[in-house]
């Protein structure tokens, strides 16, 4: 097994120091995610660039939320479904629609599994969501703006889930407490 570093903020290549005093201004301790993908300083500034970028969107905290969620879900990705369930929380996720999301079942809520759903789509599909697709996500009273948000988010979460897959990345003590295993039933 390749063994990745995990840097901080004084030890990571020269380049990836300020991204990650700025995740450690922003979270009080660099997440391992980006301690691990400070070994590329443009893998870990295109990952806080994106994030702040999906901040931006349409979508409401608690809805990029969701889809960070039903992404990490399909793409089976214990670091970020630890991380995200814990900061879904905080966006406003009530805990049966998280509970919903960790064990990859319908969302209490009509528009919001149609978002969950479609973003499950788009990673099972490989962004080739049917015509039938995108109708059930508009008329669920999303926009084609959201499409398009959903895919931005999809593409932060790859760049995360994939390095968390190659790199085997450890949850930090933040997020233990929601660590999660996709269920063999799934």
């Amino acid at each position: 097994m390749t063994e990745f570093n995990l840097y901080d903020e004084t030890n990571a290549p020269e380049a990836a120091r300020p991204v990650l005093s700025t995740a450690k201004g922003a979270f009080g301790f660099v997440p391992n995610l980006l301690g691990t993908l400070a070994e590329s300083p443009a893998a870990a500034e295109a990952y806080l660039t994106l994030a702040g970028i999906v901040d931006k969107t349409s979508l409401t905290p608690a809805e990029r939320q969701i889809v960070l969620l039903a992404v990490s879900y399909e793409n089976t990705c214990h670091y970020c479904m630890a991380a995200h369930s814990t900061l879904a929380g905080g966006a406003g996720v009530d805990a049966a629609t998280l509970d919903a999301l960790r064990s990859g079942a319908a969302l209490p809520d009509a528009r919001l599994d149609a978002l969950a759903r479609f973003a499950r789509t788009m990673v099972q599909e490989r962004g080739y969501a049917s015509e039938a697709d995108i109708k059930a996500f508009l008329d669920a009273g999303f926009t084609k703006a959201n499409i398009f948000d959903v895919i931005t988010a999809t593409a932060l979460k790859t760049i995360s889930n994939y390095a968390n897959h190659i790199a085997e990345t450890p949850v930090d003590d933040a997020f233990k407490p929601q660590t999660w295993t996709k269920s063999a039933a799934a």
